[in-house]
């Protein structure tokens, strides 16, 4: 996932930044992330080109064992990076405002199905793919699911932090570990229950001291 992630941001470094421009003005990318295989089995994530933006996730079904507490359901405003949401705006122009058909129809496991949508002045299109044979399209599904995996992780650590105080141990040393591997990214988007992690003196000192080191990658 990094080195697919690091594809990404390398090619979109190469185009030309739309994002400080007035053509992107009310413009709005969408990516809609179903898996029933998963807990939560559907979410939608929001970005505008400020990286201002909009997060929701239903928990569903699952009958997969997980080892961590489940995230409940989550629904709140979110901020990416604005580089972040640069590149994203960017490989929306780069193809064709997702017009085309970015599904590899390649027999690979399944990834959870990814539809990528983007509206505003300049048009708009949507394509739906589990693996895309795009290099870019399939680095950018990845680093959504990596967004959503943060944004997921403050919605345990916040649970942890009311009712088992203990687990958020595990819970941040897990954090800091798919941060610096790709598995999660766009750290700022839990910038504020770090903040509380890292201040509040009844939680261990090397929970304050990830959350400190999260925070510094954060802001970063």
């Amino acid at each position: 996932m990094k080195a697919a992630w690091m594809a990404f941001a390398v090619v979109a470094l190469a185009l030309p930044v739309r994002s400080e421009a007035g053509p992107l003005m009310g413009s709005e990318f969408q990516v809609d992330y179903s898996n029933p295989g998963l807990s939560p089995s559907h979410w939608i994530l929001t970005i505008h080109p400020d990286g201002s933006g909009h997060f929701h996730s239903e928990r569903g079904d699952s009958q997969e064992k997980v080892e961590t507490i489940e995230a409940p359901n989550v629904d709140r405003d979110i901020q990416v990076s604005g580089e972040y949401a640069g590149r994203v705006f960017e490989t929306a122009y780069r193809h064709n405002l997702f017009s085309e058909d970015c599904e590899s129809h390649m027999k690979v496991a399944f990834q959870g199905w990814k539809k990528v949508s983007f509206k505003g002045p300049q048009g708009e299109g949507t394509c739906v793919f589990n693996y895309s044979k795009d290099k870019e399209i399939q680095a950018l599904g990845e680093s959504l699911v990596a967004v959503a995996g943060s944004i997921l992780e403050g919605a345990r650590l916040e649970l942890l932090m009311q009712h088992d105080r203990l687990g958020l141990d595990s819970e941040t040393e897990y954090l800091v570990e798919a941060a610096r591997d790709g598995r999660v990214q766009e750290i700022c988007t839990i910038r504020g229950i770090l903040m509380r992690l890292a201040e509040d003196e009844e939680v261990m000192e090397r929970v304050r001291k990830r959350a400190r080191d999260l925070l510094a990658r954060a802001n970063g």
